[in-house]
């Protein structure tokens, strides 16, 4: 093998790649060999074909293979010898379209190498931890939410017309062609309007409606119906308003307390306020952790792969334009092309990457087995019932794992490098954290979590 360095530019590589034929034959022949104890042949035992047979009859199949092993292999042994690391899949031609066997592979290799990181004193860095306490405002703001998702519902006035929202008790009987179904009747039926639990312009004829009256609501069953002889059928419902009440806000008791889990009020209120400050320290991290990668992208400067940024800021506007354009689906859309915010925030992001990447592999970080069995787990719960073909998927599907690892892979990097830092506990409000949350949250388009 000859190799022949044609570029050397900055981070960009260029190198001619000679495989000679006697290289190739002799590979050829290693395969060949292998496979010579399984082959078998009219006229010779098994194993005991003769190799110029063998190169007969199979030669030209392992040709192919062969050469892609060689050029394989090349590559793989100039990037042992030089050590470089190419920043994306290095492109390979080859040159000698008018190749024969017995002739020399001739290939061209071109990549961007990825740039030599310079050490970072860690332990440089401060930090502030900002820690937030629920007070008992915010434990009440709460409280009065989870009333307001557990509400009752009160008699209105006698007399009184119900409303969208109004829970009204109904005896009912359906009738298809002026005969009742079955399942179409029912007695003292509470009924929630506005939930849509009912046939499509049912609960809407019910709005306006008092106590003592009858009334008649004429529906048409969806013609994709579960019960096939109602389906697309007109129906009218016999309707009795036996009960019309408006909805109030649960009150907040040891009842409620019960509803959600809690042996007692007092219980309740401290999962509340476990969970707020489960929520404060989630965001109060985010908030750190953005605080540091400003710190790294102030403290460490060096070359970037000019084809890793063109990516990162072709995906940062590609995205955003989706964001800003939510009915688009898919990539049927104009041409995008990155503004210099975009270019901007794409240096950064590579630029951390690196860095933490480099961070992570000098520690020696792994993501473990367990780790990302735990966030496939969290990840298959968006997919009530079809959990297995998820995690079916993740397991066939290497790019899915990739993108899955990664930002584990940052969390471990960014928590190894807060135990280095110097770091100083802060105690604020809701409203401080609130605040330092803000900035990033309304006129950054990228969060921290992901910020590179």
């Amino acid at each position: 093998m000859q190799v022949t360095e044609t570029l050397n530019e900055g981070l960009k590589r260029g190198y001619n790649i000679v495989v000679t034929a006697d290289e190739l034959a002799a590979k050829v022949d290693e395969k060949l060999v292998e496979a010579r104890p399984e082959i078998e042949m009219k006229g010779f035992r098994k194993g005991k074909v003769p190799m110029a047979l063998l190169k007969k009859q199979y030669g030209q199949r392992l040709m192919g293979e062969a050469m892609q092993e060689s050029i394989d292999g090349a590559m793989s042994k100039h990037f042992e010898d030089s050590g470089d690391r190419p920043a994306m899949q290095p492109a390979v031609k080859m040159t000698n379209d008018d190749w024969k066997e017995g002739d020399d592979i001739h290939v061209e290799m071109s990549y961007e190498a990825l740039p030599t990181i310079p050490e970072v004193d860690l332990k440089k860095i401060k930090l502030d931890k900002m820690i937030a306490k629920a007070d008992e405002a915010s434990v009440d703001e709460a409280l009065a939410n989870l009333a307001e998702t557990a509400q009752d519902f009160a008699d209105r006035k006698k007399g009184t017309k119900s409303k969208d929202g109004d829970q009204v008790t109904i005896d009912f009987l359906g009738k298809v062609d002026g005969e009742a179904f079955e399942g179409g009747a029912a007695e003292d039926y509470p009924l929630v309007l506005g939930s849509n639990s009912f046939i499509p312009g049912f609960e809407a004829q019910l709005v306006g409606v008092k106590v003592g009256e009858e009334v008649e609501v004429n529906v048409t069953f969806p013609a994709e119906y579960g019960a096939e002889n109602l389906a697309g059928k007109d129906a009218v419902f016999e309707c009795k308003i036996k009960a019309v009440k408006a909805p109030k806000a649960a009150e907040i008791n040891d009842e409620l307390a019960t509803k959600f889990g809690a042996e007692d009020l007092a219980a309740l209120k401290g999962q509340i306020s476990e969970r707020l400050e489960a929520e404060y320290a989630g965001a109060a991290r985010a908030v750190q952790k953005r605080h540091l990668l400003d710190a790294l992208d102030k403290m460490v400067k060096f070359e970037l792969p000019p084809s890793l940024v063109e990516a990162e800021a072709g995906q940062i506007a590609h995205q955003l334009w989706h964001d800003e354009n939510p009915d688009v689906q898919g990539h049927d859309h104009p041409e995008i092309e990155p503004t210099d915010e975009h270019n901007t925030l794409a240096e950064r992001r590579v630029r951390l990457g690196l860095l933490l990447a480099e961070l992570g592999q000098k520690a020696e970080i792994q993501v473990t087995d367990a780790e990302m069995t735990q966030a496939m787990m969290n990840q298959a719960r968006q997919y009530p019932g079809q959990e297995r073909e998820f995690f079916e998927f993740v397991q066939k599907n290497s790019q899915m794992q990739q993108q899955m690892r990664a930002p584990l892979f940052e969390d471990k990097v960014v928590d190894y490098v807060f135990e280095l830092a110097t770091v100083t506990d802060k105690e604020v409000s809701k409203d401080e954290l609130q605040k330092a949350v803000k900035p990033w949250t309304t006129n950054n388009p990228i969060s921290p979590a992901s910020a590179f």
